[in-house]
């Protein structure tokens, strides 16, 4: 075993004194952009489920927040890992492990295999979703991330046109020629921002999701704050990591509208706005995760990702012009 690992897992018997005569692999777990660290502790006695371990840093202000956000959603009813222990001073949060299997990996399977899955995985982002945002006090949103208003579309929108147009693409943004994408990107962030809001994950996509036993629980969610229901639903129908058939989408537009009592035109009109907000959001992280932090796997998503935000823009004429800025 690895000092680094062996130094973990003396530590984690400290915390758990009743483990420390128990034999034990750990195995750490490389997937995702972040900067957290995750390890699975697997113990020789099959009495003991394993366990993962989080270690986290402050370079971002939203990781400290994943207990909050965790004990938010429980209260809830949202299926999330439980917290076994933490540690502020070592930023240590020891979980219980949900395993391996994810919504992503179920990819190519057929549509009557995931529909199920993706309709329960709608079905824990409805408990989310049913917070208004004006049910919450002050104190409550001081806790959570900023949340979406105008400002942060638009800092989502110049995150796409730094690291995605600029950085990637190599083009010029200011020019007169794309006078009217930005006249569109404004009309968007202005739509959206009027909306009322509601908690939202943040960043629900299918390597966000587990499965276990049928039912869905749900990850990385340190980014809960105030916004659109449909940014999260635009996330997972138009994930860049798996593609999606548009009558696929449309039957879990039909799901989500049932179970919430929504109209289903106003709905699927949101959605797409959200995709295309959302999906120029993750172009600019593929861009910049695998320009300038080395983590060169992200740049395989990216003509996923472009050409759901040109089949978008195809959809909605308002936002044709912002073709111009990628294709």
């Amino acid at each position: 075993m690895p000092p680094e690992h062996e130094a973990l897992l003396i530590l984690t018997r400290q915390r758990f004194p009743a483990l420390q005569a128990c034999a034990c692999e750990v195995e750490p777990i490389l997937k995702g952009g972040s900067d957290r660290h995750y390890y699975r502790f697997r113990w020789s006695d099959i009495a003991q489920p394993p366990m993962i371990l989080m270690i986290y840093t402050l370079a971002r202000r939203d990781n400290p927040k994943f207990v909050p956000a965790t004990r938010r959603l429980a209260s809830l009813g949202v299926r999330v890992p439980a917290i076994l222990g933490v540690d502020d001073q070592r930023l240590f949060v020891w979980l219980e492990d949900l395993g391996q299997d994810d919504l992503h990996a179920h990819r190519d399977a057929s549509w009557s295999a995931r529909r199920p899955l993706y309709e329960a995985a709608l079905a824990e982002a409805a408990k989310i979703h049913g917070v208004s945002a004006g049910s919450l006090n002050l104190e409550e949103v001081a806790a959570m991330e900023p949340e979406f208003d105008e400002g942060l579309y638009a800092w989502e929108q110049n995150y796409f046109l730094e690291h995605f147009v600029r950085g990637h693409l190599g083009r010029e943004t200011n020019a007169n020629e794309h006078a009217a994408a930005h006249a569109a990107l404004a009309s968007l962030r202005r739509s959206l921002a009027e909306r009322p809001r509601c908690l939202v994950h943040r960043d629900f996509q299918s390597q966000n999701i587990l499965l276990r036993d049928g039912t869905a629980w749900l990850v990385d969610y340190q980014g809960l704050r105030p916004g659109l229901a449909e940014y999260d639903v635009a996330s997972l129908l138009f994930d860049p990591y798996v593609n999606m058939l548009w009558s696929e989408r449309e039957d879990l537009l039909g799901f989500y509208a049932r179970l919430r009592g929504l109209d289903l035109p106003e709905l699927r009109q949101v959605v797409m706005q959200c995709a295309a907000q959302r999906l120029m959001q993750a172009l600019g992280a593929y861009a910049n995760l695998s320009r300038n932090q080395g983590k060169l796997h992200f740049e395989q998503h990216i003509p996923a990702g472009v050409r759901n935000l040109a089949a978008v823009c195809t959809e909605l004429p308002e936002l044709a012009p912002l073709r111009l800025l990628f294709t």
